[in-house]
């Protein structure tokens, strides 16, 4: 068992507690999980990577500044600061399909790691959608419901977020995304779609990219999203990705 999970199985013990390694790997991946919390989100990283991918983001800032802010108060992470609406709203030309938001989160450590991958991955599978994204959103001391108002703002159709998730003890570096039709503030999370455990030893940045992919297509097409669209990919990917290269 313990070679086909990462989970916390069969350590054994010692009297009444755990054997001393079992006890130090806790106390290491614990650290990895307070790390990635508190790492520093690779603005700089990312948008050089999505410039090679031919995109051309915006920064937009919640109203949580500093990472103890945004820890202490959740509320201030789903709203975004006045510059940040003032810089979309002059961007709002007219609707569009699709808002790709890539967020901080609570791992920044996960965003740096997999976020310009998984878009890598997902950009040709919007394209043979015939899906296009509309815009392109860095967002620092972003929560999810931080997409609603950045959709509503952009006139979008859809907020599809990418995000830091919280960190496991298993996996400090867990990406999830989470996809919002006819975003506006207020959506509850019910109204979302969400494919998580995004990450080495999860979901490969193709095989997630492919679920997002699909669910934004259903979404768009059927005109809705969360517990109302079931995720009905698995055949499809399976196909697809044992097709040869």
């Amino acid at each position: 068992m313990r070679a086909l999970t990462p989970a916390r199985v069969g350590l054994g013990r010692t009297g009444a507690g755990l054997p001393t390694e079992a006890l130090l790997d806790f106390t290491l991946d614990h650290a990895r999980a307070r790390d990635a919390v508190h790492a520093a989100f690779d603005t700089a990283g990312l948008i050089a990577s999505l410039h090679a991918l031919g995109l051309d983001p915006l920064q937009v800032s919640s109203r949580a500044p500093v990472r103890r802010d945004y820890l202490r108060r959740p509320d201030l992470g789903r709203m975004l600061d006045a510059d940040s609406r003032r810089a979309l709203a002059g961007r709002a030309e007219g609707a569009c399909g699709l808002v790709l938001v890539i967020a901080d989160g609570l791992s920044p450590a996960a965003v740096n790691l997999h976020a310009a991958g998984v878009t890598g991955q997902l950009l040709p599978l919007l394209s043979e959608a015939g899906i296009a994204a509309g815009h392109v959103v860095i967002a620092s001391g972003a929560r999810v419901a931080l997409g609603d108002e950045i959709g509503e703002i952009l006139k979008s159709r859809m907020v599809a977020v990418l995000i830091g998730e919280r960190p496991g003890l298993s996996a400090p570096d867990s990406l999830g995304a989470y996809l919002t039709h006819d975003p506006r503030v207020g959506r509850s999370d019910a109204e979302r779609n969400c494919v998580s455990n995004i990450h080495g030893s999860g979901l490969s940045s193709a095989e997630a990219a492919f679920k997002i992919a699909w669910l934004i297509r259903e979404s768009l097409a059927r005109g809705i999203s969360g517990v109302a669209l079931k995720d009905e990919s698995s055949e499809a990917m399976a196909a697809r990705l044992a097709k040869p290269v």
